[in-house]
């Protein structure tokens, strides 16, 4: 499928109809979308009334809005009118439905986009690879024999595969930006608390928030623009870059490090102090909220969850209020010191994972020297960042017929007009941008 923007630009003009378009996406999803397992539900009824609605004011002389007739999925997380919200649970498969939809795709719909699929996760945001114990593993489709990442992986397969032009992650410790990472997408961790957080199931609400995946860049700029309610424009003064050191430079893949030299070849290396520390609290205030919300479900029927979740919520309710008070502290610590760091600079460069995307067979990556599991530690590089409530951008390196592998752009507080500025111009250098995976999905490329 084309972009968002081709597609809104063919429908307001009347070349096509919003109800073709959208025919030809739940075509193309019957078709394609089962190998991928990244596919919950699909809307084509409510689906359906919505195109035939843009094209009765595209009938009459009317502007839909600037992302008419877009097709578009959503993380299974998100309010949906009239279905339950089952955060990748079976624990929620028969709660009563949403009276409404969640903020953000009212706003979406309000600019023209039309609402198709739910998409897979880990069970309820738990994880970065997205096996999920109810619909199963979501694979990448660059490579169906490995993982597509998480907790966001049906929100980033879809994307990648060409099935939807954009879709709608959750990232609470890096669950956009490592499958956008994996699956050589734009994906974006917005400022926390900048985009609407109404109707979305929440993990780790002081770390919440949702975000796009993208395979361009001028859509995730439209879409962005359509959620947060302002302009991507930025006052166009030359941008300050360092790159972040320390941790952020171990566990890197060598294209990572290269593209990273060739974008800030005389920028300043900088050290964030105490960053182990920083994702160790991380881990505990995500375990911490993340228990307490499911305690009294735990304690009604703990068996309903995914074991491997289970365990986790289990282990962070039990953790004492003290120690989570602790770690809190600690974080606006934290935060002010970082706050410090990016004064002199605009952006901050890093690697979005270690690596690219493991086998499903075997989901361990290498970290300082050992195996370790995918599903705790592809978030290495993203997790501090979340703590911060920054705003990061993964942009995918440019490597056609290879794994694919992005980085993190790291900005400002409100800074993300700026991210998207540079991401502009390394995607005119050729060092960035999207290389769509052959089809049909197949793999064992490099």
């Amino acid at each position: 499928m084309t972009g968002a923007m081709a597609i809104a630009q063919s429908v307001r003009s009347g070349q096509q109809s919003a109800t073709q378009l959208l025919d030809q996406c739940l075509t193309a999803l019957a078709k394609e979308a089962a190998p991928l397992c990244a596919v919950t539900r699909i809307m084509a009824g409510p689906a359906r009334r919505d195109a035939a609605r843009i094209d009765a004011l595209v009938a009459a002389g009317r502007d839909p809005g600037p992302l008419a007739g877009v097709p578009f999925g959503v993380k299974d997380l998100f309010d949906i009118a009239g279905l339950p919200t089952t955060a990748g649970s079976r624990l929620y498969a028969d709660a009563p439905p949403a009276t409404q939809d969640a903020e953000a795709i009212r706003r979406l719909k309000a600019a023209g986009a039309i609402l198709v699929a739910s998409l897979n996760m880990d069970e309820f945001a738990y994880g970065f690879a997205t096996i999920n114990a109810l619909h199963g593993t979501t694979r990448n489709p660059h490579d169906l024999t490995r993982l597509a990442g998480g907790s966001s992986g049906g929100s980033a397969a879809v994307v990648a595969a060409g099935l939807l032009p954009f879709s709608l992650g959750s990232d609470t410790n890096g669950s956009i930006r490592v499958p956008a990472s994996l699956t050589g997408l734009y994906g974006l961790k917005p400022t926390h608390g900048a985009l609407p957080m109404t109707g979305v199931f929440p993990f780790a609400e002081s770390f919440d928030d949702i975000g796009p995946f993208t395979a361009s860049l001028a859509d995730m700029v439209t879409i962005w623009e359509v959620l947060a309610g302002r302009s991507a424009q930025d006052d166009g003064a030359p941008i300050r870059l360092a790159q972040l050191g320390g941790r952020f430079a171990e566990n890197i893949d060598p294209d990572q490090s290269a593209a990273i030299d060739a974008i800030a070849p005389d920028a300043p290396v900088v050290t964030v102090p105490d960053i182990a520390r920083a994702r160790s609290a991380a881990f505990l205030i995500t375990a911490s909220e993340g228990g307490r919300l499911h305690r009294a479900a735990l304690a009604r029927d703990a068996m309903a969850f995914d074991p491997q979740v289970r365990d986790r919520l289990i282990a962070g309710a039990l953790l004492p209020d003290g120690l989570y008070a602790e770690a809190q502290a600690f974080r606006a610590r934290f935060r002010a010191t970082m706050l410090d760091l990016i004064a002199p600079y605009d952006v901050l460069i890093a690697p979005a994972t270690p690596c690219t995307a493991p086998p499903i067979d075997d989901p361990r990556i290498l970290i300082d020297g050992a195996m370790t599991p995918a599903r705790a530690d592809l978030g290495i590089h993203s997790q501090p960042i979340s703590f911060t409530g920054f705003p990061s951008f993964s942009i995918p390196l440019y490597r056609p017929g290879r794994l694919p592998l992005g980085l993190q752009l790291i900005g400002k507080p409100g800074g993300e007009p700026t991210l998207f500025r540079l991401a502009a111009m390394l995607e005119q250098r050729g060092i960035t941008g999207v290389a769509m995976p052959g089809h049909p999905y197949s793999g064992d490329i490099a």
